[in-house]
């Protein structure tokens, strides 16, 4: 099984993670901010991943250093389970109808960060979350992945179910993304023959 674990200490925040991309969507999440850890745990639910998250951060300033902490060990963490890259399918992409509003997610493993972010939040805060944050912390997540992600709502009422949509989304693209293809175990997905 793939799996990886990740401590990192910051002045700012301390996280420790684990991951098993072959898990069973069981999860154990704190980074005292709520909102946050519901979307963590529905990521882990949806893309099938065990994932554990402890974090500590700088609330008192601001959630800022938390958010995309989190969002890079999470990254850390894929970057590390994955190893290689070898056999995996590498792209995967989604799309999620959550009540009213639908997500489109498309995840490359390629070996490039970059990120296209586009959530229509009208909203400064959805529960405890500082909404801004949320591209932040995929930006931390692309960043030490190594991955090109992709995230867009196109349409939507409800600014919770926006947010909602875009962790469950991207978690059943990078699920696909990070599977393996038996027919191309060998081989690693790229033709320059590096990742």
């Amino acid at each position: 099984m793939r799996r990886a674990t990740i401590e990192r200490n910051t002045k700012e925040t301390q996280i420790s993670g684990k991951l098993v991309i072959e898990g069973h969507g069981k999860y154990d999440i704190s980074t005292g901010i709520r909102f946050l850890d519901h979307m963590l745990e529905l990521f882990a639910k949806h893309g099938g991943f065990d994932l554990t998250i402890k974090a500590k951060g700088d609330l008192d300033i601001d959630q800022h250093h938390t958010v995309e902490d989190v969002g890079i060990v999470l990254g850390q963490l894929f970057a590390k389970a994955l190893g290689t890259r070898r056999g995996i399918n590498r792209a995967g992409y989604f799309v999620l109808p959550m009540d009213e509003t639908l997500c489109v997610s498309a995840v490359d493993l390629g070996g490039r960060p970059a990120l296209v972010y586009s959530s229509l939040i009208k909203v400064r805060l959805i529960g405890d979350l500082q909404t801004e944050l949320v591209e932040d912390f995929f930006g931390g997540f692309v960043n030490h992945a190594l991955a090109n992600v992709h995230l867009k709502v196109m349409y939507g009422r409800s600014n919770h179910h926006k947010i909602e949509s875009i962790f469950k989304c991207f978690a059943r693209a990078l699920r696909y993304a990070c599977s393996t293809d038996a027919q191309l175990k060998k081989q690693l997905p790229s033709t320059k023959g590096l990742l």
